[in-house]
């Protein structure tokens, strides 16, 4: 059973709309879809420009409460400016730029307070 790709994952959010917005227009996602999807329910899908894993925002998981995401890892080429980018759209970057000997990080967090990395590997 060999598996080929991840196609997607669930990031639970308490606001789907506060959701997109972050992960859009400060984080530069891509909508791929926002529809009905049952009773009360919306999918809600986004993507990384070029990328085939698109994740999707979710609200109707008990089990997966909004902000319960950890160890999201974002990768980028240019760390410095993006953290710089970042901070002006209004993210909080409480450690600042972390080094290990595979590469460089930060945390940051989503409206929800979903846990994110982005980094840089040597």
């Amino acid at each position: 059973m060999p598996i080929s790709k991840v196609q997607l994952f669930s990031i639970p959010v308490a606001d789907q709309d506060a959701s997109l917005a972050f992960y859009v227009g400060v984080l530069g996602f891509e909508l791929v879809a926002d529809q009905p999807m049952g009773p009360g329910m919306r999918w809600v899908q986004l993507s990384i420009p070029g990328t085939e894993t698109s994740v999707t925002l979710v609200t109707w998981f008990e089990s997966m409460p909004a902000g319960s995401l950890r160890g999201l890892v974002l990768e980028c080429d240019d760390l410095e400016g993006d953290v710089a980018l970042l901070r002006e759209r209004g993210v909080q970057i409480d450690d600042g730029i972390q080094s290990m000997p595979w590469g460089r990080f930060v945390t940051l967090s989503d409206p929800d307070g979903n846990g994110l990395i982005l980094q840089t590997t040597a």
